[in-house]
């Protein structure tokens, strides 16, 4: 699964535009988004469709962004993260 290109990305404006709103979050290049200058989520693209990968504690958590109700899920899940210690494990 290769990370998605500029056109994949041109297709998530809205949710990229609503991730770009939520603090710390820190957008170092177009759709990569890091906090406290660790790596926090990105996209990739493949023949299935678009994908959101989000870490949470140590691991990266793979979310379908390809319609709304997807992209509500992913905002949802970055919120529960943000609002977590750092460094917290899953539960």
């Amino acid at each position: 699964m290769k990370h998605a290109d500029a056109n994949a990305l041109a297709a998530l404006s809205e949710l990229i535009d609503k991730l770009r709103k939520r603090n710390p979050l820190v957008e170092k290049r177009f759709g990569i988004f890091y906090t406290k200058g660790r790596a926090f989520l990105h996209f990739h693209q493949d023949p299935a469709g678009l994908f959101a990968d989000l870490r949470q504690g140590g691991d990266w958590l793979r979310f379908p962004v390809n319609g709304p109700d997807e992209c509500a899920a992913l905002l949802a899940a970055v919120d529960n993260a943000l609002a977590r210690p750092q460094g917290m494990a899953n539960s």
